[in-house]
């Protein structure tokens, strides 16, 4: 059974951890639109440091994996669930430049 938009939401959120504000939003072609934000950090001018990746599971993984090094670099002393997939992240990432 495939779970809602507002089940994956709120797993992904308790998985970002209590920095990340998640949302599942639906694009043009009703596929799933991850975005994860960061409460404290801020990329351009006023605008909140976000993930934004479009896309079924693998847009999960891209936007989850992009937190997980956000994270890392930035909130180093901080503590997420998410960061258990640290290292699949970092092969991901090594697959993807490889």
């Amino acid at each position: 059974m495939v779970a809602s938009r507002a089940a994956r939401e709120k797993k992904a959120a308790a998985q970002a951890g209590p920095l990340a504000r998640v949302k599942i939003d639906l694009d043009d072609d009703d596929q799933f639109v991850y975005k994860i934000t960061c409460t404290e950090c801020t990329a351009k001018g006023h605008r909140k440091w976000a993930a934004y990746r479009p896309g079924g599971d693998n847009g999960f993984m891209a936007a989850m994996d992009r937190w997980i090094f956000h994270l890392r670099e930035k909130h180093p002393d901080e503590d997420a669930p998410c960061l258990e997939f640290l290292t699949a992240a970092q092969e991901r990432l090594h697959q993807r430049r490889g």
